[in-house]
């Protein structure tokens, strides 16, 4: 089963399936036990409200949508405005919005997006006063830090090289090693990518980045995985 590709492997899951899907779809109490979970799980969501710059910013979800959506507001008072909704970012609702980090200033926002519940997340910069992406797509990031310098000038952020044995983000079965600790100035390529901190004698170390309140400092951790 380490290979989710391998015919093997597809056999054994079908074989399942063939037992267990006529066992459900028999079940006198299935449609009620989801009728009654969807009714209790579903009412208005908010989350806390938070304030980066002069914005305030919160979560909400209407009750069943698959991803709560991230809305501004220019005072408390002001006018709620979507500044994402990972619900139109794919027609099956698998693609999942992780890693929020607003700058200091909160003139930009910095998020990853995974796909089909993998680890594996794509960072983008989304511009808070335009709603609009920058060009900046950072690949590869998983189990990652994600935190501004408080010029606004970039971030730093977690990595590994692109897997060699599949193409397919989050089927892969090899181990992740060699993580990279990276700073990303807005507007360059990954590849110019300021490499902060590795632990090639340690591969299966993993680090995290938080820089200081007064933004003089970072504090780093280790981790093994």
């Amino acid at each position: 089963l380490e290979d989710p590709d391998a015919e093997e492997t597809k056999a054994f899951v079908q074989a399942q399936n063939a037992i267990s899907e006529p066992f459900l779809k028999g079940s006198e109490v299935r449609d009620k036990f989801s009728a009654r979970m969807t009714e209790l799980y579903n009412y208005p969501k908010y989350s806390c409200p938070f304030k980066r710059g002069q914005r305030y910013f919160y979560y909400f979800n209407t009750g069943l949508q698959n991803h709560s959506v991230l809305y501004m507001q220019d005072s408390l008072d002001g006018e709620p405005r979507v500044l994402i909704d990972p619900n139109t970012l794919s027609e099956d609702g698998t693609t999942a919005m992780q890693y929020v980090s607003f700058s200091d200033d909160g003139r930009y926002l910095a998020y990853g997006l995974s796909e089909k519940g993998s680890d594996w997340a794509t960072l983008k910069v989304r511009d808070v006063e335009t709603g609009a992406d920058l060009p900046d797509v950072l690949k590869w990031v998983k189990f990652s830090c994600l935190s501004w310098t408080h010029d606004g000038k970039g971030f730093f952020y977690n990595r590994y090289a692109q897997p060699q044995v599949s193409a397919d983000a989050g089927t892969e079965t090899e181990t992740n090693v060699n993580q990279k600790l990276c700073y990303h100035v807005l507007g360059q390529a990954q590849d110019d990518d300021v490499l902060v901190y590795d632990m090639p004698a340690h591969p299966k170390w993993m680090s995290g980045l938080e820089v200081t309140d007064d933004g003089q400092y970072f504090i780093l951790t280790i981790s093994e995985g």
